[in-house]
């Protein structure tokens, strides 16, 4: 016979949620056997603005670089610092 699963308690705020599932597990509450995995398509990810200071000549190479693949170079840097990100 398969364990029975508790109900998990209401909830009033976000954070009495999480302080609450931080200390039990979901196994008692849900048959994770039963679980899809589902896509959330139109979800962008959080971005915070920050302030990079880099000298004259790179900032130009770096435009340069842009000019030629036709790119915004904030997009270039980006794409490059994400690169750099995965290798390390």
């Amino acid at each position: 016979m398969p364990p029975k699963r508790r109900t998990p308690p209401k909830f009033a705020t976000e954070a009495e949620e999480r302080a609450f599932w931080e200390s039990h597990d979901t196994a008692d509450y849900f048959d994770l056997s039963k679980a899809v995995p589902v896509r959330f398509p139109n979800l962008k990810p959080s971005t915070t603005a920050i302030s990079l200071r880099l000298p004259v000549s790179l900032l130009d190479a770096i435009k340069v670089a842009a000019n030629k693949r036709d790119v915004p170079y904030q997009s270039l840097i980006k794409t490059w610092l994400a690169e750099k990100a995965d290798k390390a």
